[in-house]
């Protein structure tokens, strides 16, 4: 396709920097998802890992760009062996969140993460990853053995006091949501999780799941017309950013499209971003699925 005959896509600013995101293991995982839509595994270093300092010079940089809340994932976030430090520093900035597959966490590092917390005016969240309340659900997607896995790094978590939030990617029919839901509570409490904070997400037909299933179609894109009166802060690329080994990316699902990279540092990223990708389209009619906000329309927060 020539330039002259591409669609026009609407562009969309950045409104605010809110939110910073590391991805601090790169695309280096200890699992490898059929769905991950960056294809994270054990040998994919596309992305490598990041140093203390780039993250310590993100966050000070952060601070006049007016950054409220940091989000650290990778790949698994926890195999960076410097992501304890990591997060200890943000709190003292902001509140931060990591996404975690919870599989490889130890009470040393939980430990540590408490007492800083516990010192610190910001919270420390955890999202953990668990596609199913059953192993039969989770386990066809993400690797033999990982439910029971996930489920015990929940529990440690609780054992700290921390209140993980669950996210499931729907590979189930919606009529099914309800039942997941309840499932998943009964089998957390039953682990001594007595509120379990639940939230579903979409899939995103890129990566791993579009050979898993299918991609995106053409007619599956954002239109100027959709744009619309529309809430710009429903899309993460409207107030966030992604720290990467590569430079500053628009989101954290967008990583293998050349045009996501924002430029070096967090000033070049600043530009204006052409939604013309499916996983624009997705995060259009879910919201900000990346982040812990209120606002996500896939599956609101349940306690």
């Amino acid at each position: 396709m020539n330039k002259q005959s591409e669609p026009n896509f609407p562009d969309i600013q950045l409104g605010s920097l809110d939110e910073l995101w590391f991805q601090v293991a790169g695309t280096v995982c200890n699992l490898t998802c059929e769905h991950c839509f960056i294809s994270c595994s054990p040998q994919n270093h596309s992305f490598d890992f990041l140093t203390f300092a780039q993250v310590e010079s993100a966050l000070l940089e952060s601070v006049e760009r007016g950054v409220r809340e940091y989000y650290f994932t990778g790949g698994e976030p926890f195999l960076n062996k410097e992501l304890v430090r990591m997060l200890q520093r943000t709190l003292d900035f902001g509140p931060a969140t990591v996404l975690t597959n919870g599989t490889v966490l130890k009470s040393e590092w939980l430990q540590q993460l408490a007492a800083t917390e516990n010192q610190s005016q910001y919270s420390l969240e955890f999202r953990v990853s668990i596609d199913g309340p059953t192993s039969e659900i989770n386990d066809p997607v993400r690797g033999k053995g990982t439910f029971d896995r996930a489920i015990q790094g929940v529990s440690l978590l609780s054992e700290f006091g921390f209140l993980p939030i669950i996210t499931m990617t729907q590979t189930w029919d919606d009529s099914q949501n309800a039942n997941m839901l309840n499932q998943f509570r009964s089998v957390l409490q039953s682990h001594g999780y007595s509120r379990p904070r639940l939230k579903i997400l979409p899939r995103l037909k890129i990566g791993a799941e579009e050979k898993r299933t299918k991609g995106y179609q053409d007619t599956e894109r954002i239109s100027h017309q959709m744009m619309e009166d529309f809430d710009h802060n429903q899309l993460l690329c409207h107030h966030s950013r992604v720290i990467t080994s590569r430079g500053v990316y628009v989101c954290p699902i967008l990583l293998e499209e050349p045009d996501a990279n924002m430029g070096n540092t967090i000033a070049e990223s600043t530009r204006a971003f052409k939604l013309k990708h499916g996983a624009c389209y997705t995060c259009y009619q879910y919201g900000a699925i990346c982040t812990n906000s209120s606002l996500t329309r896939a599956s609101p927060l349940t306690q």
